[in-house]
């Protein structure tokens, strides 16, 4: 494929960085982190930067990690599993009520979502009394769990079950949506919640602790490594691969409850939600086979675009958001970005913004308007249009989406 879209930045001593960043910002900070990323020694080829990337903890969001006997835990982060997923139903925008916040409180009432009582156990976010459907979903997820937690026993203390099916807290989401022929979607974003966090944190802090005890050097701590043939290496891919197991299962038990919750509203005539349906990651690692070789591919932000495969790229509370066609780039490791990535931090959107301007930017969309959603208001993110533009070798368009409702955790 001829390629002229991404931008190489040379590294001296490492591996070079491809980037996807033509009309969009791309903050030296985030120019710093994966500078230290490509001069690992067992990155493969080069560094992927999405047009959405700016700067994370330890790796970049919006970067794509290609390596070779080892693994990064804060590269995968510990939102582990994180990702999207999207139903078009058979409703068009008429069958819509001229109201939407009846259907917006249904939606609330039938997914736990936010966090209260320091996660204690009077927290809204998380169950109370367990759903049949989470009961059940959990019994093909305990044995896994389990098995972890025998070998890693600092993991077993927090909620597991309690967060099944819920929301999250932050830029998580559930929306009601149209496309360009006013057909209706239902598309949510979430992870796996409290327990993934946990794997995450524990494995990132151990991996620290291997670095100090082989005295490795690293430009950032946060990029400490697991090589591939220890015992914490074979440990860490089997919690993090059951954990996108249970991101996966998560987001399917919301998208279940949520259609229930529109279809006991009273406010929607009889409706099929079976037409199209996409679950994808966008904070994970998997094993793929890249420029001849077999490699550990960490996306942090970023979603798979293989060749045909269908994607979500959202944009923020009041912009357009898209379901997409991978093109199967090889020179970003057939990825693409996972949004439209934040140009600038919550607190800064906090201190720059004020509920008029929320309000103004969300007009039109039945979300929550006060001072707790500053930090995700649209103006927060970068331009959709400009992160799309900048990736049309990496995706095709198939479905524009445009929110009517909005369900923050």
């Amino acid at each position: 494929m001829t390629n002229t879209s991404f931008q190489v930045t040379n590294v001296p001593g490492g591996v070079h960085i491809k980037s996807w960043t033509n009309g969009v910002p791309f903050e030296d900070a985030a120019r710093a982190q994966l500078v230290n990323i490509a001069k690992l020694p067992f990155i493969h080829k080069w560094v992927a930067a999405m047009p959405d990337v700016h700067h994370g903890k330890g790796a970049t969001v919006g970067s794509v990690i290609p390596t070779v006997g080892a693994i990064i835990p804060a590269a995968v982060g510990v939102d582990i599993g994180c990702g999207m997923m999207a139903v078009r139903t058979s409703l068009g925008a008429s069958d819509l009520p001229d109201d939407l916040k009846g259907l917006r409180s249904a939606i609330e009432a039938a997914v736990p979502h936010g966090r209260t009582d320091n996660g204690g156990p009077n927290d809204r976010g998380a169950w109370h009394d367990l759903p049949a459907a989470q009961a059940e979903a959990w019994e093909t997820l305990r044995p896994g769990y389990e098995a972890i937690v025998a070998d890693h026993p600092k993991l077993g203390r927090g909620a597991h079950v309690q967060h099944l099916g819920t929301l999250g807290t932050g830029n998580h989401f559930i929306e009601v949506c149209l496309d360009e022929a006013d057909r209706v979607w239902v598309m949510l974003h979430s992870g796996s919640r409290g327990v993934g966090n946990r794997i995450g944190s524990y494995f990132i802090e151990l991996a620290k602790r291997e670095m100090r005890r082989w005295f490795v050097n690293l430009p950032d701590a946060d990029l400490a490594y697991l090589p591939e043939g220890t015992e914490h290496f074979v440990h860490y891919v089997r919690a993090v691969s059951w954990a996108q197991t249970y991101a996966t299962t998560n987001r399917e038990l919301m998208m279940r409850a949520v259609i229930a919750a529109l279809r006991g509203s009273g406010a929607l005539p009889a409706f099929s939600a079976e037409l199209e349906a996409v679950n994808c990651h966008h904070n994970y690692v998997r094993k793929e086979h890249h420029h001849g070789a077999n490699v550990f591919v960490t996306r942090k932000g970023a979603v798979r675009a293989g060749k045909g495969e269908l994607g979500i790229i959202p944009g923020s509370m009041g912009a357009k958001s898209y379901i997409v066609r991978g093109l199967g780039n090889p020179e970003s490791f057939e990825s693409c970005s996972h949004g439209a990535g934040r140009a600038m931090s919550r607190a800064e959107a906090k201190r720059r913004f004020t509920v008029e301007d929320h309000m103004a930017a969300t007009a039109g969309v039945e979300c929550r308007k006060d001072a707790d959603v500053i930090d995700e208001t649209p103006a927060a993110y970068k331009s959709i249009d400009a992160v799309m533009e900048a990736q049309r070798d990496l995706v095709e368009i198939v479905y524009t989406l445009r929110q009517v409702l909005c369900v923050k955790g």
